[in-house]
């Protein structure tokens, strides 16, 4: 059997492209499969393995949102994966959404909602030879152009206030919870994968390129 590596994260895992511009697909606002850091990631990888795209817009870490449902990754992680077993390698980006003014949840609090994932996945029985292998990746932090930018409007105030300076917290706070944990650690925010300029959160199509490339380098050491 290949081995699984599922990615579980938000849209950045999905693929939202905010600048229709950046993508060939324009007006979906969906990076395609030659575009997206997964498909891209699976093409490097090759046929020993499945990469399984888990990304949802939106998704929190452990925070139900009062206005969208369904995006509370804590609730959704445990049949993501026995619907994937056997995992040999469960990638979690989240944390950019936690940030919203709405959870009112600070890095700290976000970081503590992270390792609520980690323990769940690490108690679930979906494991190739038994052992949770995990990667926790630090997404980058909310450019600060996001608070003045016009064209960051809708978005940003369904940030709110606050969002970008928390977002700057949380690769600190995850690098302890992997520490912590037994987990393997990147800080996607130290690689070369700027965001867009148009609301400053979301990756370029040569952001999805950058990140591929160094996970297609370092999962078969970790698998």
């Amino acid at each position: 059997m290949k081995k699984h590596i599922v990615c579980f994260g938000d849209s950045n895992t999905h693929g939202y492209c905010e600048d229709v511009t950046d993508s060939a697909e324009g007006e979906l606002h969906r990076f395609n499969e030659d575009e997206r850091w997964t498909c891209l990631l699976q093409k490097a990888l090759g046929e020993d393995y499945l990469v399984l795209e888990e990304g949802l817009s939106g998704r929190t870490t452990a925070f139900s949102d009062p206005i969208f449902p369904g995006l509370n990754g804590l609730e959704a992680l445990y049949p993501c994966l026995l619907t994937h077993e056997p995992v040999s390698l469960l990638i979690i980006m989240l944390g950019t959404n936690d940030t919203k003014e709405r959870f009112s949840a600070n890095a700290f609090c976000i970081g503590m909602g992270m390792r609520r994932l980690v323990e769940r996945a690490q108690t679930t029985l979906c494991w190739a030879g038994g052992k949770p292998n995990i990667l926790i990746m630090a997404p980058p932090p909310i450019g600060d152009e996001m608070k003045d930018h016009p064209l960051a409007g809708e978005i940003g105030g369904g940030m709110g206030q606050g969002c970008v300076e928390k977002s700057k917290g949380l690769a600190g706070q995850y690098e302890l919870v992997a520490r912590e944990t037994g987990c393997h650690f990147l800080d996607v925010g130290k690689l070369n994968c700027p965001f867009n300029k148009l609301d400053f959160m979301h990756l370029t199509r040569a952001s999805h390129a950058a990140l591929a490339g160094h996970l297609a380098g370092l999962i078969p050491t970790l698998v």
